[in-house]
């Protein structure tokens, strides 16, 4: 059976069968993304809501969102677009965008400030030929290209999007193996790859949601803190972010704001820029 080189998953894939992520599809006999062009969300959005802090700061980027994840974790802020039951049926229901409508589109918002396309929302890698394709013609009309990722993909994925993404903030999750394949449905060490070849080709920003009984440990986050500080001599910025109870997890209080400080204390101790969010 064809298998899916899109993600660490590599999923071997029966005709007509749908993949973990809801949104690839083996189709005559290949593994083809199954709502190529389907958006389920379009907004011009202030570049920090990304969040991106030393990117074009107080510019603004218009926004795509499709539909499918390859992780799961119970936190999730867009489960309508990511890995709920609603979410794997969505993708009929979405409106179709090609890439040459996007770009024009990415062009109609510069006089609004827009620099250019974010692929953002859900997980955009599960349908990266369209971030690739869309990509190149913003690219081409001299606009900057934004990716908000999982880094849940192969690096040749990541290599298809050389020279055409801008600026990606990555999701590293915690820093933890177990918790990674446990609880989030994801794999650390492929994550830990493609963030290092990411950072040699573009801008890159972290993110890491402080969540209780997940990502909390001082020691875990002193270790986090040590890897993302030998990736560019210190100077990658690494936003971490308070939890508030959603999805399939409430059942525990929202982050403390001291907690959240306090670890931007340590990190602020190896690293040049550290943010905090939702405080």
């Amino acid at each position: 059976m064809p298998i899916c080189e899109v993600c660490f998953r590599h999923c071997s894939l029966r005709e007509g069968q749908t993949g973990f992520c809801g949104a690839r599809v083996c189709t005559g006999g290949k593994v083809v993304p199954k709502h190529y062009g389907k958006v389920s969300a379009i907004a011009l959005d202030p570049i920090e809501k990304k969040p991106l802090k030393r990117f074009y700061p107080g510019s603004m980027i218009l926004s795509f969102g499709g539909c499918g994840c390859n992780m799961r974790c119970p936190f999730c802020q867009n489960s309508e677009i990511s890995w709920s039951s609603q979410a794997l049926n969505i993708g009929e229901q979405l409106r179709q965008l090609e890439p040459q409508k996007a770009a024009e589109l990415a062009l109609k918002y510069k006089p609004q400030g827009n620099i250019g396309a974010a692929f953002t929302y859900n997980e955009p890698l599960v349908c990266c030929e369209f971030v690739r394709d869309t990509a190149r013609l913003v690219k081409k009309a001299g606009m900057k290209n934004v990716l908000v990722t999982n880094a849940s993909a192969e690096l040749c994925v990541l290599d298809e999007l050389q020279g055409c993404i801008d600026a990606m903030n990555i999701d590293l999750k915690c820093f933890n193996a177990l918790t990674y394949k446990d609880v989030l449905g994801g794999d650390l060490e492929t994550v830990k790859q493609f963030i290092r070849r990411a950072v040699q080709f573009c801008h890159v920003e972290i993110t890491t949601l402080i969540v209780p009984g997940v990502s909390d440990d001082e020691n875990e986050l002193r270790d986090l803190v040590d890897w993302v500080a030998d990736l560019q001599s210190g100077e990658t910025p690494l936003h971490l972010t308070r939890f508030f109870p959603r999805f399939k997890m409430t059942d525990r209080d929202a982050t403390s704001i001291d907690l959240i400080k306090r670890f931007a204390d340590i990190a602020r101790k190896k690293l040049k820029y550290v943010y905090i969010g939702n405080c």
